[in-house]
């Protein structure tokens, strides 16, 4: 296939001075025609002789980084002349429809013979999950310029769009200050905090009997006290709900695309503190888990088992996840479940499947509103429509007070946050659970 190109038009108007002529010398009709025959046929043979150059251009597609929602990722194309012709290349790359577009998909490029050109656009995912781009779609001016000659490369390929790791790092570093952070990383003094042990040193007045080392004490002929810091290698679980209310919007995306960014700041936390961190999403049924285990390669392997992941329409099952936690986590834990309650009747149902995790483990349940209710119920109503929402919002309230008490009253731990606050307060609770050796 080919397409004419502006010296061709250029070629063809100039056919039309002797024309505008021809009123007076008929003959000239005649001379246009042919003018006009043999630049057709001019550029139908400059099209053939020119076709045969498309097969010596090679062209890559190159990604700087992989895809991550809501980031900018550059998508560059290399193309290399094999040909012994300097040509001028026009080419259009085919991709996801629905990434947004920063820069030109399309540009013309002149690439000498046997050099290479790179030209880049930015493309940015709103969401998690699989994207498909096409072919690259190429023209090249002919070698006498009348015709634009079109190929495509195939180059489709599948990328996958993972959670945003920079998102969630921005998240681990506001919500986690210096101060915080170093109360658990430093090895404590205080008496009676930690569980490790951690040294010996001589007996100072005021330190608890229990904490004597008697063998160390009959060995060096003093009395001699232990020392103990914040335990390491202790086991997080995050139960991440992927029901019906966490289909729910705000801002563009999902309460479960929030709390999953959430989580994987928590991660990131556990990772720098030392601990182990898996991951669990459910629904009716069980979606993945991620056995407990930390480093950075483990947040790697989070981000390829949850990048295709996106909640139901359906209402969760509290009492099979919890199961399920407790035939395969053996080891005393942390068992941080981020949900939603706005009912009586599923906030009864995750207290009843509560009573699986104890008392070996330790429930944090965190429910995640999409707005601070409480502000909406403090305001003055100036219309029907505020008093039906505010009637709601203190409706919600209650159940989540009440059901958060019930969870303390059976050993857990509850805590209620917005969507804007979800990372902070939940990175805040665990290292006050850390601090005071509760797990």
């Amino acid at each position: 296939m080919f397409v004419f190109s502006f010296r061709f038009y250029v070629l063809l108007g100039l056919g039309l001075i002797p024309l505008s002529l021809s009123w007076s010398f008929p003959v000239l009709r005649q001379f246009v025609f042919a003018y006009d025959t043999l630049i057709f046929l001019l550029a139908i043979v400059d099209y053939f002789i020119s076709r045969r150059d498309g097969q010596k251009i090679q062209v890559e597609r190159k990604f700087d980084s992989r895809f991550a929602i809501g980031d900018k990722t550059k998508v560059t194309l290399h193309i290399e002349n094999l040909s012994s012709r300097d040509l001028t290349i026009h080419i259009k790359d085919e991709r996801p429809p629905q990434m947004r577009i920063e820069g030109q998909i399309d540009s013309i490029v002149k690439v000498n013979a046997g050099l290479y050109a790179e030209v880049s656009y930015g493309l940015t995912p709103p969401r998690r999950g699989r994207y498909d781009f096409g072919a690259i779609g190429i023209r090249f001016l002919s070698r006498l310029g009348l015709v634009w000659c079109q190929t495509k490369v195939e180059k489709s390929v599948v990328v996958k769009v993972y959670p945003s790791i920079r998102r969630a790092k921005e998240m681990e570093l506001k919500s986690i200050s210096t101060q915080s952070f170093m109360m658990t990383q430093r090895k404590s003094l205080r008496r009676g905090e930690g569980r490790e042990f951690e040294s010996l040193r001589d007996y100072v007045y005021g330190d608890e009997f229990r904490n004597i080392s008697w063998t160390a004490t009959a060995r060096r002929a003093k009395l001699t006290t232990k020392q103990y810091q914040v335990e390491r290698n202790q086991t997080i679980i995050i139960a991440l709900d992927a029901g019906r209310l966490m289909t729910g919007r705000v801002e563009n995306e999902t309460k479960f695309d929030i709390a999953l960014h959430a989580s994987l700041a928590l991660m990131l936390t556990t990772t720098r503190i030392g601990d182990n961190a898996g991951l669990l999403i459910f629904g009716r049924k069980i979606k993945r888990f991620i056995p407990p285990d930390k480093g950075y390669t483990h947040v790697d392997a989070v981000l390829e088992a949850t990048y295709d992941l996106e909640p139901e329409l359906i209402e969760p099952s509290y009492s099979r996840a919890f199961h399920f936690i407790a035939s395969n986590v053996k080891k005393r834990a942390l068992i941080v479940v981020l949900t939603d309650l706005i009912d009586k009747e599923s906030s009864n149902r995750l207290l009843r499947a509560l009573k699986l995790l104890r008392p070996r483990h330790l429930p944090l349940v965190v429910t995640i509103g999409d707005k601070d209710l409480n502000a909406v119920v403090s305001s003055i109503p100036k219309n029907p429509k505020e008093i039906f929402i505010q009637s709601a919002a203190e409706e919600i309230i209650q159940h989540r007070e009440t059901a958060l008490r019930m969870v303390e009253s059976i050993g857990g731990l509850a805590l209620d946050v917005t969507t804007s606050n979800l990372a902070p307060k939940l990175i805040e609770t665990y290292l006050k659970i850390k601090e005071k050796s509760l797990i």
